[in-house]
């Protein structure tokens, strides 16, 4: 394979990126090696397996893993290839077991990974074979945080805190209950479909892209916010966001943020107008996170990306989306919908068809975006287009120098963040070591 030199691709200060970095074949294998091989990666949630034995199939990368909880109550991520023949030993999205048995040559494995039955072992392997050197294939590091896993094959990566950086306050806004306390989120269902896009478009959409906010006019205008009522609000938002200064974010590790400082009155947002159980809820969430936190508090997270492919709505409809490559041109779309684990059950089903209507492959806005996305890439294609570069150039410059949120702070629509996360991309490309991945190095 032909290793291609990612900086000459991208031209983060020019403000002009090669179209090809999202339909070439070469760049795409590259990608896989040396990103996703290598970068930490969100796998799934615990609530997901809150009991021993039980087990989800995720994704990294185009490869399936096991998350899964043993017996004694530990968590793990496994390749999900048997060591025989690579038959997937789960073929199964979720449950529970105490075995995970290739359906090929039954060879088992237990939920800690390690081969336990093999047919006919006396006869054809004894003595040949060493058991405890074929276990399942076990990521190379592991980070639980607050509720949510992540994983690296990378034996050399930095500590998952390290690799946040100071983006951690940011993802804080999804992961943590509405009335302010740490964590309490858990994934009430979880939406996959196919997008024929490159995962790249998807990754950058929400680092902040608000400039695409046409896209979705046909959506404002019928009022599909958590609570709107058709011709009365006309937006997709909370109140709160509405009052609030929006703020973009870039980070030296590639992440990128779109959050939001809310007035020093930090007074609720009317919300949730069609219920107004549910609107005293999440009013008196409100005031419970503004008692707890007090200045902190007017931090609202909006949507981010922590690179290279895990994004998020931090607000409604709350949750996180991965972005898993299938090839230059496809991508397949999860989105792991969160609400606090103790909410009321009315609150979560309101929030369930809520979801359903705003997102996922009949969510109307998610189909504005997958629309934009597919022609995007479309347009990477082309002979006489790939001779032309795409414009990154919105708001060169105009941008805070290590600001008050943690990393360079534009206080207008921007594109820094884009350009920021394709500089880390490029570096990664490049074989660039852990200091330079991480910023640290210029």
């Amino acid at each position: 394979m032909r290793k291609l030199e990612a900086k000459t691709l991208v031209n983060s200060t020019g403000g002009e990126i090669s179209r090809e970095i999202f339909v070439d074949r070469e760049i795409y294998r590259q990608e896989l090696e040396t990103v996703f091989a290598r970068a930490w990666l969100f796998v799934g949630h615990e609530s997901q397996i809150p009991n021993p034995g039980d087990f989800f199939v995720s994704r990294m990368g185009e490869e399936s893993v096991i998350l899964c909880r043993d017996k004694q109550g530990e968590v793990h991520v496994f390749l999900n290839s048997c060591r025989h023949r690579g038959m997937k030993v789960c073929r199964y999205e979720q449950g529970n077991t105490s075995l995970f048995t290739c359906p090929y040559h039954s060879w088992s494995y237990t939920t800690e990974g390690k081969l336990q039955g093999v047919p006919q072992y006396r006869n054809l392997y004894e003595g040949s074979l060493e058991r405890d050197q074929w276990s399942l294939i076990e990521v190379a590091r592991l980070k639980r945080y607050k509720g949510t896993v992540w994983a690296t094959w990378d034996k050399d990566a930095p500590e998952w805190d390290a690799y946040m950086g100071k983006a951690l306050i940011h993802l804080d806004q999804v992961l943590d209950c509405r009335d302010g306390r740490p964590g309490g989120s858990e994934v009430i269902g979880v939406h996959k479909w196919i997008v024929p896009s490159n995962w790249k478009f998807a990754s950058e959409n929400f680092l902040g892209d608000s400039y695409h906010n046409p896209s979705h006019r046909s959506v404002d205008l019928i009022g599909i916010g958590p609570g709107s009522k058709a011709g009365t609000t006309g937006r997709r938002n909370d109140g709160a966001l509405e009052q609030a200064e929006h703020i973009w974010v870039s980070f030296p590790e590639g992440h990128g943020v779109h959050s939001a400082i809310a007035p020093e009155s930090n007074e609720y947002g009317d919300s949730f107008l069609t219920d107004p159980e549910i609107e005293a809820y999440f009013r008196e969430a409100h005031e419970k996170r503004k008692a707890a936190l007090g200045d902190t508090a007017r931090l609202l997270g909006f949507t981010g990306t922590v690179f290279p492919n895990t994004s998020y709505h931090a607000r409604q409809p709350r949750g996180l989306c991965v972005w898993h490559p299938h090839s230059p041109t496809e991508t397949e779309a999860w989105r792991f919908f969160l609400v606090d684990a103790d909410a009321p059950e009315a609150v979560k089903d309101y929030l369930r068809h809520y979801y359903m209507r705003y997102s996922g492959p009949a969510g109307m806005t998610e189909q504005d975006d997958a629309e934009n996305w597919l022609y995007a890439t479309n347009a990477s294609t082309g002979t006489i287009a790939k001779r032309y570069p795409f414009n990154y150039a919105q708001s060169q410059g105009k941008f805070v120098k290590d600001g008050p949120y943690g990393g360079d702070v534009s206080y207008q629509m921007t594109e820094q963040n884009a350009r920021n996360y394709y500089e880390r991309w490029a570096s990664y490309m490049d074989g660039g070591d852990w200091g330079e991945l991480l910023g640290q190095k210029q």
